[in-house]
């Protein structure tokens, strides 16, 4: 048997040339589908990103200006307390202080209704314990001269002795009594201090002011 060969006709052809003509148009439709619909979820997700963005720029603001805000209260508060300091500072001594004052005042109101020195002598005795055990517990500290060699960190020397009883630059006798606070010279003590008498002079004390 024989096949017929269906021969081109233009209207064959033609009806070719359309077929393949729609298939390529929707094949180009299909790619601009495509092309369009990853475009926009490309564009979502930028959305998204940039509400994420605008979002964490707006707490961290939020966050700066917290932190500016206590700084500056935190300045506010720390010359507060440093002119309460300053102001106040010396509360806790006064206030130990006082009760030494109103001794004094009975010390004083007995003095002027009794002739009795001796017990006035020692009323003021016990005032200057409790006024010395008073400086002791805020830091104060007595400077011991006595016996002592010359220190001039925390002795001053107000003049020099002759003597043949103490050791060259001993300290001889005490003027004004000096003080350290909480181990720092708060005052020095002045003191007279010793020069041993020269060869052949006699050992009597003879005083030189410094």
């Amino acid at each position: 048997m024989f096949t017929k060969i269906k021969k081109d006709t233009p209207e064959t052809g033609e009806g070719l040339r359309r077929t393949t003509g729609e298939q390529h148009a929707a094949t180009d439709k299909t790619v601009a589908d495509v092309c369009c619909k990853t475009g926009t979820n490309k564009m979502q997700d930028l959305m998204v990103k940039l509400q994420e963005e605008g979002k964490n720029a707006a707490e961290n603001y939020d966050k700066y200006v917290r932190a500016v805000a206590d700084l500056d209260n935190f300045r506010k508060r720390a010359a507060r307390e440093k002119a309460d300091a300053i102001q106040y500072g010396n509360e806790a001594l006064l206030r130990d202080i006082l009760p030494l004052v109103d001794g004094i005042d009975r010390a004083l109101e007995h003095a002027c209704n009794s002739e009795d020195f001796e017990a006035f002598k020692k009323g003021l005795k016990l005032l200057q314990g409790q006024l010395l055990g008073c400086l002791q517990k805020h830091g104060v500290e007595v400077i011991d001269t006595a016996g002592k060699g010359f220190d001039p960190h925390v002795h001053e020397a107000m003049m020099q002795v002759e003597s043949a009883q103490h050791e060259e630059s001993q300290v001889v006798g005490e003027f004004e009594r000096g003080y350290l606070l909480n181990g720092r010279l708060l005052r020095p003590a002045k003191v007279s201090v010793c020069k041993r008498p020269s060869m052949g002079g006699e050992p009597e004390d003879n005083c030189e002011e410094g």
